[in-house]
């Protein structure tokens, strides 16, 4: 009996290292995932304070035109996971988005973006190869977007620097499964730039996407968040 019980003692052991090495990991060495998505990054201007140089470039910048998704613009998921027992947020994120909006008036008329999947990343990539293959399949579901179906009407404008929140409406296509959503977005003009920040709750099984989890090793829950953050420039 003595052999069993040096073997129930390995095995404890062992899961106890592997917990206990996860809780450090995780907490630790790999630190706390990003922030979401969101706007109020600062602005610099050398010559004037930021809110100044913001108010005079939003009004020389004509608001009812077409507007370019710019560099600077991301867009990816985060889910909860539990690893070996412990809580995690996964991230993975890109910042290659390609779009446009067009405002006639104060009315946002149409607006779409779109993002090649097989450039989001997180920070594991054992994640990233279970993302690209077994989750999203990206071979043959290379690109997830969004069109706008419904106009959003911006009235009364906010003054350059001010955030002002609005409700949007849209097809949603992900893993070659387009569904129609509603969901809260918020915008600021930022000298010549509009900036657009929302997030888009996600049930997998909604779009033919297999639960995340990878046995027992990590768990995720059925749903998660497409969040983005968009900087438009004037085309």
């Amino acid at each position: 009996m003595r052999w069993l019980r040096w073997l129930l003692a390995a095995v404890a052991a062992v899961v106890v290292l592997a917990v206990g090495g996860t809780f450090v990991y995780i907490h630790f060495i790999e630190g706390p995932a990003p922030a979401p998505l969101g706007l109020g990054r600062a602005t610099a201007s050398p010559s004037a304070t930021p809110a100044q140089a913001s108010q005079a470039a939003a009004a020389a910048t004509p608001l009812a035109g077409t507007w370019q998704v710019a560099a600077g613009s991301q867009a990816g998921y985060r889910v909860k996971e539990v690893l070996l027992g412990q809580n995690n947020t996964a991230v993975g994120r890109t910042s290659h988005v390609t779009g446009n909006l067009v405002i006639k008036g104060s009315t946002v008329t149409a607006a779409s973006f779109r993002v090649p999947m097989a450039t989001i990343h997180s920070d594991q990539s054992q994640r990233d190869a279970q993302f690209d293959g077994r989750i999203m399949d990206v071979a043959t579901y290379p690109v997830g977007s969004f069109t706008l179906t419904r106009p959003i009407s911006l009235a009364p404008v906010p003054a350059a620097g001010k955030i002002k929140h609005y409700t949007a409406t849209g097809r949603l296509t992900l893993h070659g499964h387009t569904r129609q959503v509603t969901f809260a977005v918020q915008a600021e003009r930022v000298g010549s730039k509009i900036e657009i920040s929302g997030s888009i709750p996600v049930k997998f099984a909604d779009y033919g996407i297999g639960n995340p989890s990878f046995g027992s090793f990590v768990t995720t829950e059925n749903h998660g968040v497409l969040e983005f953050l968009l900087d438009f420039s004037r085309s």
